[in-house]
């Protein structure tokens, strides 16, 4: 079964062959200028055409017998053809563009993504613009140009079958995104999701762990107080603060916000967030007033908050007891959604204090974290861009962090005034990732 792309841990296959195209790339000057900028590679493992029949010609480079095929997001040098790696969806030129004649940019794009024909697992071609529109979608600028399209559709149209795929990046971080080489990271959701998801019908491909409650082992929440007007609750990581938005034909989740309603038997609001992926404390008001005031609270940044989180090893030393702060504004990447870019141009400020609490024996480091703003996914992208800490969170699997049964960050200090009285409250968790087996702990 192939596993899913927008939620995985590469097969040890994937990652050997991932170190094997890593070092062919290190050992030959023209593809190390060919990827010198930083690049997204793909690995596709397939089943090897020699069992089952096949052509073992169709295998893109030397080795013929090869049960792997290589792809390259986007252009390497300017070029879409590099030899031993799968070609384009689609390779258009100036003189295509001439022909095609369009009257503006829009009719441009469509024409070209008219010319993307991919296939399915049920033997099926469609263009990549139709795939969207039956979506009511228009497909971004570049989709089908990512390494994961380019795998299945080479896979599919030659009739190999697909056993495991992975996309990790090589080279140097760019400026904006959070991306280590070596990383593995998930298919990307603007330009990739809807047409990896119409390119996997008709092929085994487990499920998304992220749309269900298998999402990481979920133990139940933990109330840590209530009364008449509040609930203080740990979440686990994996479950949603609040429901999500409906997806069709996916069973709805359940949520933090749904368990307390439940629990309490009546319905309760969240005054905040935390990313499913984090675990730890989160505040619920049981009535409307106050909602609004402890909201409030959170927005003129009156609520002390604090984090615990592990970072695994990287180039940038960190030695117990040192302190520093970390201001680098975000924004959305609007088109791989929920993934934040550092964009000191248009983002919104984000300011994150840390302290390392103990450093480990293998490279890692437990730090604490405290949040002067509340910027989505601020403190997975502050410890791993280059520009913060570039120690991504062990089991971040957005940003590049090593994978973990879970995403080591969890909420342990949150302190606000009571909306009746004003009274100062102060609540400490000290559940420090229980998942994590480790004789320095």
């Amino acid at each position: 079964m192939l596993n899913n792309p927008f939620c995985y841990t590469p097969s040890p296959a994937i990652v050997e062959a991932a170190r094997d195209l890593t070092a062919r790339i290190d050992a030959t000057p023209a593809l190390r200028e060919l990827f010198a900028e930083g690049k997204m590679l793909g690995v596709l493992e397939v089943e090897p055409p020699d069992q089952v029949g096949g052509d073992a010609s169709v295998m893109p480079g030397s080795d013929r017998a090869s049960r792997f095929l290589y792809a390259f997001s986007g252009l390497a040098g300017g070029s879409a053809f590099v030899e031993g790696f799968v070609p384009p969806v689609f390779a258009w030129t100036r003189e295509d563009i001439q022909a095609a004649s369009p009257e503006d940019s829009r009719r441009l794009q469509d024409w070209l993504f008219e010319q993307y024909i991919v296939a399915n697992g049920r033997g099926e071609r469609r263009s990549i613009r139709q795939i969207f529109a039956d979506r009511g979608l228009v497909p971004p600028g570049g989709t089908g140009d990512c390494a994961a399209p380019k795998l299945l559709n080479y896979a599919l149209q030659h009739g190999l079958t697909p056993l495991a795929i992975g996309e990790f990046w090589y080279g140097a971080s760019p400026a904006r995104e959070v991306r280590h080489a070596g990383a593995f990271y998930p298919a990307c959701t603007g330009k990739c999701g809807p047409l990896l998801k119409w390119m996997m019908q008709g092929l085994a491909v487990a499920p998304n762990p992220l749309e269900s409650d298998a999402h990481w082992s979920i133990a139940e929440p933990v109330v840590r107080y209530e009364d008449a007007d509040l609930l203080v609750a740990e979440k686990p990581a994996g479950m949603l603060a609040v429901p999500g938005r409906p997806v069709p034909g996916v069973p709805p989740r359940r949520s933090l916000q749904d368990w307390l309603s439940t629990y309490c038997g009546q319905a309760v609001s969240a005054c905040h967030r935390l990313d499913m992926d984090t675990s730890g404390l989160m505040v619920f008001a049981k009535t409307a007033q106050a909602h609004a005031t402890v909201q409030q609270q959170f927005e003129k940044r009156e609520v002390t908050k604090a984090y615990l989180a592990q970072v695994g090893p990287g180039p940038r030393a960190l030695e117990s007891g040192a302190r520093g702060k970390i201001s680098l504004p975000l924004a959305p990447d609007w088109y791989d959604r929920p993934r934040q870019l550092a964009d000191p141009q248009h983002g919104k400020p984000a300011v994150t204090e840390y302290e390392v609490l103990q450093t480990l024996s293998d490279g890692s480091a437990l730090l604490r974290l405290i949040p002067h703003t509340g910027r989505t996914h601020q403190l997975r992208v502050h410890c791993a861009h280059p520009a913060g800490l570039n120690r991504p969170i062990i089991g971040d699997r957005l940003y590049g962090g090593i994978p973990a049964v879970r995403l080591m960050l969890h909420a342990s200090y949150l302190s606000f005034r009571h909306p009746e009285d004003g009274h100062r409250l102060f609540f400490q968790s000290d559940i420090y990732f229980p998942e994590l087996q480790s004789s320095d702990q």
